[in-house]
């Protein structure tokens, strides 16, 4: 543990070491920002909620490198339920990515190796901490602590809050987080001891079967007759055994369990994910029931959007507006999800209904129908697994390329001045990848003309060694840090295009230095 002392200051605080308050402290560090953890938990998480990484969150890690070390801990596997009650499973398989599965990967995985990360950075973790007030200035925000070594402040410049659905720091500066109340909830367990032979009977009721680390078997289930029990209302290994059995017909031998829970289904979605130097990210910014495994993905996504916009706001390159970015972009995506997951609960529901359930059953076979359509199957998994977000133009008024704010596949290039490459392999250190796509050095020649923007942007001149039919045309494209795409052009003239990259160098990565 890693203690405060009485006070301390950094350039960014975030109070919370989930891992959306993780990879955003790791995004910091990489572009050189002071910045320091929080969390009231003295140690992690044992159990997990979260099991899986989808294909986007899987780019991101590739993004920065780490890829292989979360692929190396954890089990792929070719698709995802879009919701329990459904037979058909997305198929991630005939996604455009090169990652197109999800990993079966535990929370506390992700967060330990989302830690390790932040500790090579040299992020501190403070554990055991737990904020108790916050005040806002001018320049810099204080947030009060009660920790293992008495009461602390720290202050720092801005304040991430990643301290779950009950977020302090969200109700400390006055956020509202609307939305609705439960209707339902499932219960889930995590077991050393489950009879397999039964498990795929078990699946083919509903249940949610998956084998997790150290021998352990995870169940969810959603009992009809158990649906409106309070998710505040503790889980006994009898009630869980009771539940199995009514659903599908065998409690499966399940014992020994190590984890009992029970959860519902209240979405909320903060009114802001900004106001003056406090942000949120992750399950502070939006709760919903965990259908299509969407919860922790998103709130890696609020990270990766956040870290490098915060880092320029801090450094003082960003654009007046560039902050503010973050909660037009990533608010969009939250309002889609918790809508969309409100959705995916009620196929959920409706079908344990005495009411609608008969009806309910019958959408539910005409939905099986349509994801079992491959164009329907890829557009579903597309938003589920969030390869199709794509973010406004910025700024509002400008014209844009259809390119522009959708993420930027991890295209295999040649290059003038290196081997052949991935594009992610660019952006491991975080910076802006300036491409020119016809395989000259002209950007690199103009761009070296006028004053460079140290340790913002790479400039490189390639040729895609794949045929895109959505690249057909483009002749430079500007790669934000996040991967997506912040600027494209398909004009020829070299004059029009450098007053064209001029303006998006500008708005994007600040002014040049001088």
């Amino acid at each position: 543990m890693t203690y405060l002392g009485r006070a301390g200051n950094t350039e960014v605080l975030v109070v919370g070491a989930g891992p959306a308050g993780l990879l955003v402290a790791c995004e910091l560090a990489l572009a050189g920002v002071r910045t320091r953890i929080v969390e009231k938990r003295v140690e992690p998480h044992r159990e997990s909620r979260a099991l899986n990484l989808h294909p986007r969150s899987i780019e991101l890690m590739d993004m920065r490198g780490l890829a292989e070390r979360f692929l190396a801990e954890g089990r792929t596997v070719p698709g995802w339920q879009f919701t329990a009650s459904l037979k058909q499973h997305l198929d991630f398989t005939v996604l455009d990515s090169r990652h197109p599965y999800a990993l079966l990967i535990a929370q506390s995985r992700t967060e330990a190796l989302l830690a390790r990360r932040a500790g090579e950075l040299g992020v501190r973790i403070h554990r055991g901490y737990e904020a108790v007030a916050l005040r806002q200035g001018a320049d810099s925000a204080e947030v009060d602590l009660s920790g293992p070594s008495g009461p602390a402040t720290v202050r720092a410049r801005y304040v991430v809050g990643c301290d779950g659905g009950r977020s302090f720091i969200r109700q400390a500066v006055g956020i509202g987080f609307p939305g609705t109340r439960e209707s339902m909830t499932a219960v889930v367990g995590d077991f050393a001891v489950a009879d397999h032979a039964d498990i795929d009977r078990a699946r083919r009721h509903g249940v949610l079967v998956a084998r997790l680390e150290a021998g352990l078997t995870r169940f969810v289930v959603m009992d009809p007759r158990r649906i409106r029990v309070p998710s505040t209302e503790p889980v006994t290994l009898e009630e869980f055994r009771t539940s199995l059995i009514r659903v599908c017909g065998t409690d499966c031998a399940i014992d020994e369990p190590r984890w009992l829970s029970r959860f519902g289904n209240t979405t909320r979605l903060a009114e802001a994910y900004r106001r003056g130097r406090v942000l949120l990210a992750g399950d502070a910014a939006h709760i919903h029931f965990p259908v299509g495994a969407q919860g922790l993905n998103t709130g890696l996504q609020d990270a990766m959007n956040l870290g490098w916009k915060l880092a320029a706001e801090v450094r003082g390159w960003a654009s007046p507006t560039l902050l503010d970015s973050y909660h037009t972009e990533r608010h969009a995506v939250g309002h889609a999800v918790t809508t969309g997951t409100r959705a995916q609960t009620l196929l959920v529901e409706l079908p344990l209904t005495e009411q609608y359930g008969r009806p309910a059953r019958i959408l539910c076979e005409l939905l099986d129908t349509f994801l079992g359509m491959e164009e329907a199957n890829r557009y579903v998994a597309d938003r589920i697994s969030a390869l199709d977000t794509a973010y406004p133009p910025f700024p509002p008024s400008c014209g844009a390329d259809p390119l522009t704010g959708r993420r930027m596949p991890d295209i295999s290039l040649t290059t003038t001045v290196s081997e052949p490459t991935h594009l992610y392999e660019l952006l491991h250190d975080g910076r802006f990848v300036l491409l020119n796509l016809n395989g000259n050095d002209e950007t690199r020649q103009q761009a070296a003309g006028v004053p460079s923007r140290p340790g913002r942007i790479r400039v490189l001149s390639a040729c895609p060694r794949d045929t895109r039919p959505d690249l057909d045309g483009v002749t430079e494209v500007l790669v934000r840090p996040d991967g997506h795409i912040a600027w494209a052009t398909r004009t020829t003239d070299a004059h029009a295009r450098q007053a064209e990259r001029n303006r998006a160098l500008s708005t994007w990565a600040g002014a040049q230095d001088r």
